[in-house]
């Protein structure tokens, strides 16, 4: 006899497809099944079928899904979330049009957050971050990768992600990436090399923390050349690497990160036609953030059409951070990512689901609904798929369940367990 039996699922996404993650015209087959049914036993998922197929089987607890959605567990692979402070006194600058590299080079952005990341306790830190969690759990999302980078010191780096390893006692798993590489210190400026020099010492104090290893490639940070070399070492010493690419200038970090083979690329607001055509013939995934690029209202956004027309596989992510994205809410990104990316609801269903648990190499245990994968779903106040970015800026989440156990439900808080 299973714990739990879901029926009466008016449209089941399994997103069970095939292995790999889903590369151009694949990214649009949605693999469902109407009238579904999920079984779960042990925190895992036993059985996928029909409600009629289900009929005979025992369960301790059957919940009639009365005709809603359910899908996998959504995924957000690419966050900023544990910092210091907040930064809205710079939405005045912002409006008043003066660009993100101005405001940092005069100490705000990211400089202002790592003053108040340095002043911040690990317990302030990680208590902010909780809650932030809590409100990526409440808006579906049961997988979250997590960068540090607010440190540029490994004394706050390593504080930053020892906060990410005491809160793996959180439902939402953590994928944490280390991304000391982040900016350029003021007292290193004219020196970046030394300054990238000393961010490669800290890793094997970092090993134990982090599975991948970023750096921002941008004009006034690190050149594409410096972003190569670095990222070469660190996957040399066994991490997995990532890189920030064409977010702002169109430099080239696409076609580094095909290059050194990077498990992602991510932002490429400014992706050339080459770096899109190498995109297609890599296994890079590019990570799309259109939510900062609406947030720091801009007009060019990700060529998500192209990429995905072309044949490259598209994840997207909140981009969740206090300075160009401060949403949790994965949900508004997947409306931008239709209106803004020109994206398929399927391709964006895909694209939250099974390309984003590949981006941060969880394909095999997350972003499926798959006998034997642990139980992550969500049961949404939507009976289509079409319905969540259509209906945009509001929370369409019923019930959460994570390995099994119902870990939010509308109307109440977060069940920690």
């Amino acid at each position: 006899m299973m714990d739990t039996l879901l029926i009466n699922i008016g449209q089941l996404l399994t997103m069970d497809h095939e292995d790999g993650p889903l590369k151009g015209k694949k990214m649009s087959i949605l693999p469902m099944i109407e009238n579904g049914a999920v079984g779960i036993d042990n925190g895992k998922i036993v059985f996928v079928g029909t409600t009629a197929e289900a009929m005979q089987l025992q369960a301790k607890e059957r919940i009639d899904c009365e005709g809603k959605l359910v899908s996998p567990g959504l995924i957000d692979p690419h966050t900023h979330l544990v910092f210091g402070g907040s930064r809205e006194h710079e939405v005045p600058l912002k409006l008043q049009g003066v660009p993100y590299l101005e405001i940092l080079k005069h100490g705000g952005g990211i400089h202002s957050t790592v003053r108040a990341t340095k002043q911040a306790t690990a317990t302030e830190l990680r208590e902010k971050a909780r809650f932030h969690l809590d409100r990526m759990l409440s808006f579906g999302v049961t997988t979250v990768e997590a960068k540090s980078g607010y440190g540029l010191d490994q004394e706050t780096e390593c504080k930053q992600m020892a906060v990410l390893k005491e809160l793996e006692d959180h439902p939402v798993d953590l994928v944490s990436t280390f991304l000391g590489a982040h900016a350029l210190p003021k007292e290193y400026e004219g020196r970046v090399d030394e300054f990238l020099q000393l961010i490669l010492s800290m890793l094997p104090a970092i090993r134990s923390y982090a599975e991948f290893v970023d750096i921002f490639c941008e004009t006034g940070v690190f050149t594409v050349e410096q972003s190569k070399r670095f990222l070469l070492k660190a996957k040399e010493l066994g991490f997995g690497i990532k890189i920030h690419a064409d977010e702002i200038d169109p430099l080239g970090g696409t076609e580094a990160a095909v290059e050194i083979g990077a498990v992602s690329a991510d932002h490429l607001c400014g992706a050339s036609n080459r770096g899109i055509e190498m995109l297609t013939n890599s296994d890079t995934i590019a990570v799309l953030l259109p939510g900062t690029t609406f947030y720091l209202n801009k007009e060019v956004y990700a060529r998500a059409r192209d990429m995905i027309d072309g044949g490259a596989a598209v994840a997207l992510a909140t981009d969740f951070n206090p300075g160009s994205s401060p949403t949790e809410n994965l949900q508004f990104i997947m409306t931008i990512a239709m209106l803004k990316l020109k994206m398929k609801p399927e391709e964006i269903w895909n694209a939250v689901t099974v390309n984003a648990a590949y981006a941060i190499r969880r394909g095999e245990a997350a972003g499926k609904v798959k006998i034997g994968r642990q139980a992550d779903l969500v049961l949404w106040d939507a009976y289509n798929y079409l319905y969540v970015p259509y209906h945009y800026g509001v929370n369409h989440v019923n019930t959460v369940w994570k390995k099994g156990k119902v870990v939010w439900r509308r109307e109440q808080s977060c069940i920690h367990i």
